[in-house]
């Protein structure tokens, strides 16, 4: 019996048909992944209300919105004039679809890193200006929270306060890819602000400025050095804050006492001067956020008008 020629018989593939029809696999299986994780996107952003001005990220994973920020007016702020300036020009800048820093405010505790930067909310969210509020422990989120903010049209400002990280925490990882150092970039509607007691958020130790020191038996300690300092170098800007001397300190507590309805002038042996440089020395400092404290507490004294 005679056979015809290839009668039962398939050549087999070159390798180059085979990698081709991976590939489209590939992309087919690709685009089918892209296509689930917009429309789960899309559902997550359906949820949120967008209305609102502020924001917060919670431990689930969610974006909530705050209905009720607090706010704090600009000119309250007295004696950070030059951070006030230098924070509003970055943060005009950006909401104008300008190029714009990230923003690291650092420096002693109580003197209005944080009041500033929710200060910002309350002057520029007429021009676009959105916040959200992530806690340190969930910047591991970070690249998620972003994923979702970077289809809308306003401006967000992630907000991280009382930054700071312990030897062995790995989680700044997170933070130092979505500053700079990730293959998908941040998008354009996207800042960074974040306040600290650290300059550069890390542990430091003043053994590791010996030569001879080696962290876990690394030879290369300054190596080690290098990676702690790189963190906050992602920090376009850098606004550093110190301790109030006492004039800015009752200058700030009459500004809050004014807040209060209580017209109080800076003068020789005032009653509310003596009692506000009492409530510093019982407390240790003279900052801000003590003199805020005072002034609660002297105008909840008054009698009613």
């Amino acid at each position: 019996m005679h056979w015809p020629p290839n009668f039962g018989y398939t050549a087999p593939m070159q390798n180059t048909d085979i990698l081709k029809a991976m590939a489209v696999q590939l992309t087919r299986l690709a685009d089918v992944q892209e296509a689930r994780l917009a429309e789960a996107r899309h559902a997550v952003s359906r949820d949120i209300d967008w209305s609102a001005i502020a924001f917060r990220w919670r431990d689930d994973g969610r974006l909530q919105a705050v209905p009720a920020p607090s706010l704090l007016p600009l000119d309250r702020l007295h004696g950070i004039d030059r951070q006030k300036e230098r924070l509003l020009a970055n943060t005009r800048q950006f909401v104008s679809g300008r190029p714009a820093n990230n923003v690291l405010l650092w420096g002693s505790r109580g003197t209005g890193k944080s009041s500033i930067v929710r200060a910002l909310l309350g002057e520029l969210a007429d021009q676009g200006l959105r916040m959200v509020e992530v806690p340190a422990h969930r910047l591991v989120d970070l690249p998620d929270l972003v994923t979702i903010l970077a289809d809308r049209p306003e401006k967000f400002i992630v907000f991280s306060d009382d930054l700071s990280f312990e030897a062995g925490d790995g989680s700044y990882k997170a933070l130092k890819a979505v500053l700079d150092g990730s293959l998908a970039a941040a998008p354009p509607n996207v800042l960074i602000y974040a306040t600290s007691n650290r300059r550069h958020l890390l542990p430091e130790y003043q053994s590791e400025n010996q030569a001879t020191h080696q962290v876990d038996g690394e030879i290369h300690h300054s190596e080690a050095v290098e990676e702690k300092i790189s963190l906050s170098e992602r920090f376009g800007l850098w606004l550093s804050f110190y301790p109030f001397d006492q004039q800015n300190y009752l200058e700030i507590a009459r500004r809050h006492l004014g807040a209060h309805g209580l017209n109080c002038e800076i003068g020789s042996d005032q009653p509310w001067e003596r009692a506000a440089l009492q409530w510093a020395l019982a407390r240790g400092n003279r900052s801000g956020r003590t003199a805020e404290q005072f002034a609660r507490d002297w105008a909840g004294q008054q009698p009613a008008p």
